[in-house]
């Protein structure tokens, strides 16, 4: 069987779905991006290229040259989103498609052409079906993928069909063989302008200067070096539907479709030992319209009836309209989850503590809910990090376990007026209370960090003392031995 591969290149892209969204038929069009110092055009449509605007252009060059035209910020997100989307849709042509750059599609077509009627009319049905898309787009189809790309990118046609890769690339330019601008640039300096210059080049000569990438290309092109066509494999989708015959806008009934739903996602989940960490709960009404409710979850799960309790409240705030005639549940995020093994022994409370966070995250938000991890910082006030509670695991006790013991509460330092010298005080004041010392225990000194600007340190070096008052507070004070002086930094339990 002959091979054949087709190259689809979406020159305007990202501009096209820019377009496509805001649902305009604007004149000139641009997305800019930032490179360096100022704003380059990074890709544009076809009315301002007409203009005599490039892509990689200033974006102060190119307004004074078209001062009408229309910019937004280029997005590649979107991009990357929409060639993943266009993937999976290009698999309806052949079964092996890949994303090929950031601006087109690769689709191994050997022996699937004849089924839509063969290659010129599959070529005219794919560009036919992006234009509906509103996606102007670019087809090569050629014996290898080399000379597919080329044709796609450097013809002079929209759709291009050839059996001979050899002669079709030959008067191409160099860039035609997927190769970085500066290589592109040393070859045009020593006359090497098209791909059939290189045929009759020293090969030694050219990989010993350019290296071995320069002739890897050029043979993948010419066919003399397979390459095939490998796609990533897709994640795997945790979604299950409900179809109702006849909209539903009670509660009750919203819950009994979803507690179906929730069945037979836990047993799919179950059968891949994963576990739900975000479900999304999504509700066609009647009319045509969307509604959805989503939970987080502190630790994987796959308890149906734990997350129905979950979903509770955010269905009972749900607006039906006319009712809802469809339900949709998706694990947008899982992790492992392989099964436990069954004992006698009573269990931790880590699932419990899990399931508060759960509840509470969801009831105040994910934000709200913090807790610390310890940070490499020997600073008392660096020592620690505040992160989410929902997505990162509680330290281990032994984390803090090592060193002198540090005081329960933290704050910002409260100077003792009236201490003097290296000596603690046996009396003092603190907070509007005289305090007597009965036990004084350290020093224990701590440098600044010389790497960083902090005003607090800036009095040098501390030493810290644990004071015992005989009225009850422990304190943890230090002394700056360059700024005489005592404080108050922290309390004991």
């Amino acid at each position: 069987m002959t091979r054949r591969v087709l190259s689809l290149c979406l020159p305007r892209l990202a501009s096209d779905l820019a377009l496509r969204r805001s649902g305009e038929d604007t004149g000139p069009f641009a997305l800019i991006a930032r490179q360096g110092r100022g704003d380059v055009l990074a890709c544009l449509n076809a009315a301002a290229q007409a203009q005599g605007l490039r892509r990689g252009q200033v974006l102060s060059e190119a307004r004074a040259l078209l001062p009408t035209l229309l910019t937004r910020p280029h997005e590649p997100e979107i991009q990357r989103r929409a060639l993943a989307a266009l993937r999976r849709w290009a698999l309806r042509y052949a079964p092996w498609a890949a994303v090929d750059g950031d601006d087109g599609l690769i689709l191994d077509i050997s022996g699937a052409a004849h089924l839509i009627g063969g290659e010129q009319t599959l070529a005219e049905d794919l560009r036919a079906r992006l234009a509906t898309m509103g996606l102007d787009a670019r087809i090569a189809i050629a014996p290898t993928r080399g000379a597919a790309w080329a044709l796609a990118r450097f013809g002079d046609a929209p759709i291009i069909l050839t059996d001979d890769a050899q002669a079709a690339i030959a008067t191409l330019p160099i860039a035609a063989l997927r190769l970085p601008p500066e290589t592109c640039a040393s070859l045009a300096r020593l006359g090497l302008r098209q791909v059939r210059d290189l045929a009759r080049a020293q090969r030694g000569s050219l990989a010993r200067r350019f290296g071995d990438d320069l002739m890897l290309r050029f043979d993948q092109a010419m066919g003399a070096l397979a390459e095939p066509v490998a796609a990533p494999p897709d994640d795997p989708v945790y979604a299950i539907r409900l179809t109702l015959p006849e909209p539903i806008g009670l509660t009750s009934d919203v819950m009994a479709g979803l507690k179906r739903l929730l069945d037979r996602l836990c047993a799919t989940l179950a059968a891949k030992d994963r576990g739900a960490r975000r479900l999304r709960f999504e509700l066609q009404r009647a009319d045509g319209t969307r509604t959805e409710a989503r939970i987080t979850l502190a630790r994987p799960m796959r308890d149906a009836a734990t997350m129905a309790a979950l979903f509770e409240r955010a269905v009972e705030a749900l607006d039906a309209g006319f009712g809802f005639d469809g339900l949709r549940l998706s694990a947008p995020l899982t992790e492992p989850l392989p099964p436990t093994q069954l004992t006698g022994a009573k269990t931790t409370g880590t699932d419990a503590l899990a399931d508060l966070m759960t509840r509470l995250g969801n009831r105040l938000g994910l934000d709200a809910l913090t807790r610390f991890l310890p940070a490499d910082s020997h600073i008392p006030e660096r020592g620690f990090q505040v992160a989410s509670a929902m997505f990162t695991e509680a330290p281990g006790i032994q984390v803090w376990a090592h060193g002198p013991d540090r005081p329960l509460i933290l704050f910002p330092p409260e100077p003792l007026p009236g201490a003097r010298g290296p000596t603690p005080p046996h009396r003092l004041r603190w907070r509007r209370r005289a305090l007597s010392v009965v036990r004084a225990t350290g020093p224990e000194r701590l440098t600044p960090e010389w790497w960083l600007d902090d005003p607090l340190w800036r009095s040098g070096v501390r030493d810290y003392w644990r004071l015992d008052c005989a009225e009850g507070p422990r304190l943890w004070v230090f002394y700056t031995p360059q700024d005489p002086g005592w404080a108050v930094q922290g309390e004991f339990a």
